[in-house]
């Protein structure tokens, strides 16, 4: 079962204006399934395949042989050296578009190749996992069975809603063993599995929450160093997402360390050891709800506002504000909270921190399980936390 992605159109678009597509994400987003679906008439083949990507790295000539362009090159990392021969006949033959399709789980490594060989000369798209609104008919009915909790154990890769019955504590516990064998010691030649097993679960414990690089060594018994390099790793497998503190001139002390999420909830669920039974009463579910939200909003951004940017605000006197939206010429505020009606403090706090944007100021925008959005009597928007990404949209749309 195909589910339809929010990307495709711009995928198709860009394939008719750029030599080559680049397209990242981690493993198991649906980055072949996509391209496949979209260009059924273009050569396939996988580096994945050892006899392949030697091949490749080795005798270029003879690989583009055996696959002449069009064609699909599916896990392009594992030849790295492949880009600058890639340059030679894109710039040979300039005006053909869409002639060569690359996709890969390493983020660095491919970004590097397009920056050193392919640099004009290539679309670049990030694929995630899915969202809610690609989900669509089967959220709302996976939602009449079971919980919001339920959702976010369960998480967004498209493997777990293609095979209904798919056990979910399977497939993630084969994910991030694979994960760590094939992607994990690519990058780096790391002495014990072990060891960054705990980093991830050291690190899954702070999703949502200010990085602290030198609390996580301490704990863990490593170099700062090194947990910059494992950091480093995940963002480069699309694992995480560091989102960076909102730097301006609002005459305020502000803090200057980023956050962190990961990027699927299923996976930080299981990282964490949690359960249907478990979750609700989780004193960290509030984080998870959040890494959901954020991922939503990435999600939306990448397909239909990609000049957009996301940051968060926190000053010294710890005034916050979870989502700083730049958008549209105007700067959004976004409060995520694990309710169903906002407390007058969030309220308060939103107000306060919005006068600082003067006339930038956008929209104020608590998101929450209420039922329906609504603007309450002081303008603000209480938007339904599944649905954000289309009440943004909407938003956007309007103004």
């Amino acid at each position: 079962m195909f589910i339809d992605r929010h990307l495709s159109t711009r995928i198709e678009r860009l394939s008719q204006h750029f030599p080559s597509l680049v397209i990242t994400g981690a493993r198991q987003v649906g980055k072949t399934t996509l391209i496949k679906k979209l260009f059924p008439d273009v050569a396939y083949v996988s580096l994945d395949s050892i006899p392949d990507a030697e091949l490749a790295a080795n005798s270029p000539d003879l690989f583009f042989e055996k696959y002449p362009p069009p064609v699909f090159i599916d896990e392009v990392q594992y030849a790295p050296s492949l880009f600058r021969h890639l340059k030679v006949r894109i710039d040979q033959q300039p005006e053909k578009k869409g002639q060569f399709i690359l996709t890969g789980s390493q983020k660095f490594v491919l970004m590097k190749g397009v920056s050193e060989s392919l640099a004009g000369r290539c679309g670049v798209v990030e694929l995630e996992s899915l969202s809610a609104g690609e989900l669509s008919a089967q959220l709302d009915s996976f939602l009449k069975e079971n919980t919001l909790e339920d959702l976010l154990i369960r998480g967004f890769f498209p493997e777990l809603w293609k095979i209904k019955d798919f056990p979910h504590d399977e497939f993630y516990k084969s994910y991030i063993n694979t994960y760590i064998e094939r992607d994990v010691r690519q990058i780096i030649n790391i002495s014990s599995t072990r060891s960054f097993h705990q980093f991830l679960r050291a690190l899954t414990a702070r999703s949502g929450q200010i990085l602290n690089k030198s609390d996580i060594a301490k704990d863990l018994g490593v170099s700062t160093k090194t947990i910059s390099n494992w950091l480093s790793i995940m963002e480069a497998s699309n694992q995480i997402t560091v989102l960076e503190p909102y730097y301006s001139n609002l005459n305020k002390r502000l803090v200057k360390s980023p956050k962190v999420y990961l990027n699927d909830t299923g996976m930080l669920c299981f990282l964490l050891g949690l359960d249907g039974h478990s979750l609700p009463n989780y004193q960290g579910v509030g984080h998870i709800w959040e890494a959901f939200v954020v991922s939503e909003l990435r999600k939306l951004l990448s397909v239909s506002f990609p000049q957009a940017k996301l940051f968060f605000y926190r000053d010294k006197d710890g005034k916050e504000v979870d989502i700083i939206l730049e958008l549209g010429g105007k700067t959004h505020l976004l409060e995520i909270k694990w309710t169903q009606i906002p407390d007058s403090r969030t309220l308060r706090t939103l107000n306060t921190i919005a006068d600082l944007f003067g006339n930038n100021a956008g929209e104020r925008i608590i998101v929450c399980r209420t039922a329906e959005t609504y603007r309450n009597k002081d303008g603000m928007i209480v938007a339904n936390g599944l649905r954000v990404a289309e009440e943004i949209g909407n938003l956007v749309n309007q103004s």
